[in-house]
């Protein structure tokens, strides 16, 4: 997001520092405000995508943690309930 709007601000200054007397091709600053904005929206993506994998990675993080919780536990009931059984005969 960051570098979408550094890019965006570099071709702004560079838009208005251009010299109003100086004849420029229209047809030139079209393309630099449609490779600005596909920079932008390439930008946009890559924070999209590596934001949605870092959500997985920790999902997938914390989903075995909790696995692994509830298999320690359950051998800890089990483990009680051998010692009552034991203590019951």
């Amino acid at each position: 997001m960051k570098k979408s709007l550094f890019v965006a601000a570099i071709a702004a200054i560079s838009l208005v520092a251009c010299k109003k007397g100086e004849t420029t091709s229209t047809e030139a600053s079209k393309d630099s405000v449609a490779a600005t904005a596909d920079s932008a929206t390439a930008a946009i993506d890559s924070t999209a995508n590596a934001t949605v994998d870092s959500v997985k990675a920790n999902a997938s993080a914390a989903k075995d943690s909790v696995k692994a919780d509830a298999k320690v536990a359950k051998e800890e009931i089990k483990a009680e309930e051998k010692k009552a059984d034991a203590a019951k005969k």
